[in-house]
This record gives structure tokens, C-alpha cells and sequence, in this order.
């Protein structure tokens, strides 16, 4: 039986969690041209700063899903927090990018164990009817960590310097392992027992490597390439798991699933046109309008503080009307915030890019709370590891996707250069197409959403 002191810890150590890495993240968006000045990183590798860390994260999602399943989830949570909070104090001595990138590799694998294992723990916890309120406070934690992280991240940029914000990530990493290790009493692992694939959890990882990789070195040779050979690796991964008796990924189990599949589409779209805003917007704000990292970042909170206020809500919502109606309704908002996006210049006012972030918040925010919520329900008990996996690798590969495409733009239309007065049109002009790149994919993930079905009036589905 569960009792109320386990969902108390699990939905507290979930939500610390949830506003940990968001808010490394945005802090250190904001933190992108002070590291490029100390490094001498032109704009394409300084990308890597934030790419290395989500490859990372993207390639072991799902085999760690699957691991948690079968040898607990709370066992993995920890080391997760270990790993992620060790990597944060060793990224505070880098003495170079390459460093600081290897370490983010570091990082992104711990996060994985985290963010990987943290749904899964609380869907297991809450019950269908209280679960999507739970997930609207966590989704609402993620928000908060994005709205902070670009304020303090200025702030603290300006006064101790870049390496200052993963200091602080240290004492936030040690509160969460102290209170899921002392406070969090139970251990899930519902497919005790049965075998991991080791093969299928290499394949699945290298795959994914090739293919974002690939994508983004594209249009090179190498970066062609690799995306060829991503694609095939897929398939014949796809392929392996359809055939093992124990696969990381069963495709079987989630092949006539259709909320399931298309809420996962509908995730990886909208995050591919997504997550580059706050990238592209924070070099903007800085090169284009000469801010402060510190104004920048008042200016980018924006987004999050109606995402943080909105999504308790829009979660609460999905427990009541279908996740299909308010997820699509959202993804149909964001999509017009990324069209009032596609208009900025070097004279746009800051009150327009301001009221383009509060209209994708708001989208953003009604999307990603009832998605989750769709995600988690429609699947048994035995494949919440593996379905929050899946769910957080749709998240991290459209991350890299939109990463990828934002690099790939600033290659065709600026080339490996430093970003400089001579060169702001042409940058402009970058963040111009990417914007209108971004809402044409989005508008057809409305679709993609509408067409997941119902999810209240199904039972979870496993294996055929």
C-alpha cells in the first residue's frame, strides 16, 4: 500500500529535481558569450556547450529507463544525482572548451539517471485522477528553474563569473540525494527479474549518436554521413528489439498504441522548434541589442513565469478533459508565438519579443503538462520506466534537433566565425529563418497531436 509520506518525498525530490537541470540549463545560455570571450569559441562550437550535455542525456535515456525498471528506479535516481552533482564541481575547474565540454558529457549522463527515473517514481506513486496535478507541480518546476536561471545566471555571470553557476548546482545536488535517501522509503522495479539487452542498449545508443551527430555537422560530407548511418541503425534496431524477449524498447508492447506513439511525435516536434528560442534569443539580446547577460535575462523570464504559473493548471485540466483537446490547443499557441518571433531585427522593441515569449509560454505551458499526462497513462505499471525514458528521449532529441538546426542555419548563412559587428546581419538573418523553420514544424505537430485519440476512455496498453 502506498503511503502519504512516500508521495510527499517522491513529489518533493521530483520537483527539486525538475528545477535542477532547467535551471543549469537556462543559466548557462545566458552565461554563452562570456564563455565564447574566455575560450575564443566561435558561434558553431560554442553550441556544443549545450549540445554535448543533451546528446549525452539522449543516448542513455532509454536504456536507463529500462535498467530502473528491472533493478528499482530509486536505486538509479541516486546515482543519477551523484554523477550529475560530481560533474557540476569538476566543470567549475575546466581549464579549456574541450574540458568543459567533456565534463557536460559527464553531466548530461547523470541527468539522464535523474530525469529518467523521476516520472516514473511519481507515476507509480499517484494514481490516474491525481497524477496529472502531481505532474503539473513538477512541469511547473521545470518552468521556475528556466524562469530563475536566466535572472541569477546574468546576475551571478556579471559578479563571480560563468563557473559560479554550476557552483551552486552542487549544494541544490546534495539536498536531493539527502532527502530521497532518507526520506523516500520505497523502491519500484516492477520488471525485477528479467534480462537487460545489452545489445539492443549499444545499438539504441549508438544510433542516436550518429543520426543527431550527423545532423548537426550537416551539410558536410561527415555530417551526411553519419545521418545515413543513423537511419539504418535505427531500423536495425527497431528490428532487434521486435525480435528479443526482453528489449529496452518493446516495440511490440507500444506498436498499436497510439496515444502512446503520437503523444511522443507530438513531443519531439514541439521541442525540436522550441528549445534553440532561449539559445538564439540570448545571443540576440546581447550581441543585437547590446544587453547585459543580467538584462538579457530579465527579458527571457518571461516565457517560463507563464509556463511555471500555468502548468499546475493545465495539468489538473487533463485529469478532467481529454489530454488530446488542451495538449493541441497549446501546440496551436505556440505555434503563433514562434510566428511573432520570426519578425525580429535589430530594431525591434523589447516589448514585442517580450509579448512573442508570454504567447509561447502560455502554449508551451498547455502543451506539456497534459502530454506527459497522456504519455504516462496510456501504458502499465511494468513500462513506466521505460515509457517516461521514451518520453524524456523525445524531449532530448528534439532538443539536439533544434540545436542541430540553429547550428545548421548559422553554417550556411555565417560560417565558423566568432560573432562580431561585422557579421550581426547575417546573424540576424540566421535567427529570422530559424524562427520561421520552427513554426512551420510546429503547426504541423498540431495535427500530430489531434491525432493521438482519447486517452480517458482507454486502458493502458501492454504486450500484445
Amino acid at each position: 500500500m502506498i503511503n502519504a509520506r512516500d508521495k510527499q518525498s517522491a513529489l518533493l525530490i521530483t520537483t527539486l529535481s525538475s528545477f535542477l537541470t532547467p535551471f543549469a540549463a537556462s543559466s548557462v545560455n545566458i552565461a554563452l558569450p562570456s564563455i565564447a570571450r574566455e575560450f575564443s569559441m566561435d558561434a558553431i562550437s560554442l553550441s556544443w556547450v549545450a549540445t554535448a550535455y543533451l546528446l549525452a542525456a539522449a543516448m542513455f535515456l532509454v536504456p536507463v529507463g529500462r535498467f530502473a525498471d528491472i533493478h528499482g528506479r530509486k536505486k538509479v535516481f541516486l546515482w543519477g544525482v551523484g554523477i550529475y552533482t560530481v560533474a557540476a564541481s569538476l566543470i567549475v575547474f575546466s581549464p579549456s572548451s574541450a574540458f568543459l565540454i567533456g565534463f557536460r558529457v559527464v553531466q548530461g549522463f547523470g541527468a539522464t539517471m535523474m530525469f529518467g527515473t523521476s516520472t516514473a517514481v511519481l507515476t507509480s506513486l499517484f494514481p490516474i485522477g491525481e497524477r496529472g496535478r502531481a505532474i503539473g507541480i513538477t512541469v511547473a518546476a521545470v518552468y521556475l528553474g528556466l524562469s530563475t536561471g536566466p535572472v541569477f545566471g546574468g546576475f551571478l555571470t556579471q559578479a563571480l563569473g560563468w563557473r559560479s553557476l554550476f557552483l551552486i548546482n552542487i549544494p541544490i545536488g546534495i539536498l536531493i540525494f539527502v532527502v530521497t535517501r532518507w526520506r523516500l522509503t520505497g523502491e519500484w522495479a516492477e520488471a525485477a527479474g528479467e534480462r537487460f539487452d545489452v545489445l539492443g542498449s549499444a545499438m539504441y545508443s549508438l544510433s542516436l549518436v550518429a543520426l543527431l551527430y550527423g545532423f548537426s555537422q550537416l551539410p558536410s560530407a561527415v555530417g551526411i554521413a553519419c545521418v545515413i548511418v543513423g537511419v539504418l541503425s535505427v531500423a536495425a534496431f527497431l528490428q532487434l528489439e521486435s525480435r528479443s524477449a526482453s528489449p529496452i524498447l518493446n516495440v511490440r508492447a507500444f506498436r498499436h498504441n497510439t496515444p502512446f506513439v503520437f503523444s511522443n511525435l507530438a513531443a519531439l516536434v514541439n521541442y525540436s522548434a522550441t528549445f534553440a528560442v532561449t539559445f538564439l534569443l540570448s545571443l540576440y539580446l546581447q550581441y543585437i541589442k547590446g544587453l547585459t547577460p543580467a538584462h538579457a535575462g530579465s527579458i527571457l523570464i518571461a516565457q517560463p513565469l507563464v509556463m511555471a504559473a500555468v502548468s499546475p493548471l493545465a495539468g489538473k485540466l487533463s485529469d478532467r478533459i481529454e489530454p488530446q483537446k488542451v495538449a493541441s490547443i497549446g501546440m496551436a499557441l505556440t505555434t503563433a508565438g514562434l510566428a511573432i518571433l520570426i519578425f525580429v531585427g535589430s530594431t525591434t522593441p523589447l516589448t514585442y519579443i517580450v509579448a512573442g515569449l508570454l504567447v509561447l509560454g502560455l502554449g508551451f505551458a498547455l502543451f506539456s503538462s497534459p502530454n506527459t499526462n497522456a504519455v504516462m497513462s496510456s501504458v502499465e505499471k511494468k513500462y513506466y520506466g521505460v515509457a517516461s525514458a521514451t518520453l524524456g528521449t523525445m524531449r532530448l532529441a528534439g532538443q539536439m534537433l533544434s540545436m542541430g538546426l540553429a547550428t545548421l542555419i548559422f553554417s550556411l548563412l555565417i560560417g565558423p566565425v566568432q560573432i562580431a559587428p561585422e557579421h550581426y546581419g547575417p546573424f540576424v538573418r540566421s535567427v529570422q529563418v530559424a524562427f520561421a523553420l520552427f513554426t512551420v514544424l510546429c503547426f504541423a505537430g498540431i495535427f500530430i497531436s489531434l491525432a493521438r485519440g482519447k486517452i480517458h476512455d482507454n486502458r493502458p496498453l501492454g504486450p500484445e
